[in-house]
């Protein structure tokens, strides 16, 4: 059956990606956004620990919050944006993100900034970035053509890793000069000019379901689960993102806090290491479309999330009081773990946007990304709780537990065995009353 969003896609498979108008202005709308949102990860943690004398358990409930806002709205998100076009969702996103973070530096400027705004924030800058996001990867193959989307993938992956190399490194040398709150300001502005780029992208969107053929939101939520649960591809792409998600929770809880208290690290010196990562994600973003011509998909993503584990082990191994050689060990975990996980991502997203039907890939998305929030969540709880209790080296030593729990769920699973992205699947999986389904 030809997939209906193939009309609604880049006319042309052929020649280069940069010659697609509405996907240069979304990649313009996306490395603005990035740069500022690289400079509020690493602000925002570092107000609550300069300016609030934050310890694990507090930056624990920021990161905690903030992937409970990911989780209260996740599914429904899913849900939503396969009911609406996608473009005026994502604007609307940015916008409300714009004013979110602008509050931070006006309560500041004023004296009156506590860690419950920022936790406030966090919580409903994260709902936001669910809609938005679930939005954008929906988005994206009705804008490009299928045969074109690891080119798309990894083209707004490269650029995304030469923001986080930008935004990091002003980040570190902002929140020194300017103090985080004030840095956090230019990420209220990039998603202000991110909503502007947006808007001049007039490709016809597939319009979305009558009313009339709407089923209820629960009905639809189900029916992404069912997608997910029955596919064994992406059963273990959910179940191998949610283990590398539990590392990336324990990583916001201990991270900045193992940075400037355990090796002596400044805020410039951890915004330089960050950025370096940037330059191990340009890599992998630039090499996966090889890495998949030379292994075939299920290998690279093997490798990928192989090296993901190897680079993150690096860092509980970093010595104290061998400032040098502790901040070695990090930028090695940059360059290793973000290139070769760069890598997995392009490759997984690719994957996802091939196989699955445009109206159901919201909350396909949606589906896969509560599941990994949650392990995140439990991640950013265990690593407070463990940090705290033991120390930031134990607590992630549990976080690459995760990392390593996701490469046997590749392994162990048809994806493992690919050589070429799958054909897509069914539009939507028979419910368990539903007779099968006949050709």
């Amino acid at each position: 059956m030809t997939d209906p969003t193939a009309a609604a896609a880049s006319p042309a498979d052929g020649g280069s990606i940069w010659r697609e108008p509405a996907f240069v202005r979304l990649w313009a709308a996306a490395s603005i956004s990035y740069v500022g949102s690289f400079v509020t990860r690493t602000a925002l943690p570092l107000t609550a620990i300069y300016l609030l004398d934050a310890g694990p358990l507090e930056i624990s409930a920021l990161r905690s919050f903030e992937l409970v806002g990911w989780l209260l709205v996740g599914l429904v998100a899913g849900a939503w944006v396969d009911r609406l076009r996608r473009r005026p969702v994502m604007i609307a996103a940015d916008l409300g993100r714009a004013v979110l973070l602008g509050s931070i530096p006006v309560a500041a400027i004023g004296g009156v900034l506590g860690l419950p705004q920022l936790i406030v924030v966090a919580f409903l800058a994260a709902m936001l970035s669910t809609f938005f996001n679930s939005a954008s990867t929906a988005y994206l193959p009705t804008i490009v053509a299928r045969a074109r989307l690891l080119a798309a993938n990894s083209a707004l992956s490269a650029t995304g890793s030469v923001a986080e190399f930008t935004g990091f490194a002003i980040s570190g040398f902002l929140i020194q000069v300017l103090t985080a709150p004030i840095a956090i300001a230019i990420d209220a502005v990039s998603f202000v000019v991110s909503a502007l780029l947006l808007r001049t992208i007039h490709r016809s969107e597939p319009p979305p379901p009558a009313v009339a053929d709407r089923e209820p939101v629960l009905d639809e939520i189900r029916e992404g689960i069912r997608v997910v649960v029955h596919d064994p591809i992406l059963r273990a792409l959910a179940l191998a993102h949610a283990g590398t998600h539990v590392l990336w929770g324990v990583f916001g809880a201990a991270y900045l806090l193992f940075a400037t208290e355990d090796l002596q690290l400044g805020p410039a010196a951890i915004g330089i290491i960050a950025a370096l990562g940037g330059i191990g994600s340009f890599i992998g973003a630039a090499t996966a479309g090889r890495f998949v011509g030379r292994f075939g998909v299920g290998p690279t993503m093997v490798i990928g999330l192989t090296g993901f584990a190897v680079g993150n082990a690096l860092i509980p191994l970093a010595p104290s009081g061998a400032i040098l050689l502790g901040a070695a060990f990090l930028v090695a975990q940059q360059l290793i773990g973000d290139a070769l996980a760069t890598v997995y991502d392009v490759v997984e997203q690719s994957v996802t946007q091939s196989i699955v039907h445009d109206r159901i890939l919201g909350r396909v998305n949606a589906t896969i990304e509560t599941l990994t929030t949650l392990l995140a969540l439990a991640g950013s709880i265990i690593g407070g709780i463990v940090g705290e209790l033991f120390g930031l080296r134990v607590a992630f030593g549990v976080g690459i537990v995760g990392a390593v729990a996701a490469v046997v769920f590749v392994w162990f699973s048809p994806v493992r065995s690919l050589r070429s992205m799958p054909e897509p699947i069914a539009a939507t999986i028979p419910r368990p009353e539903d007779p099968p389904l006949t050709e």
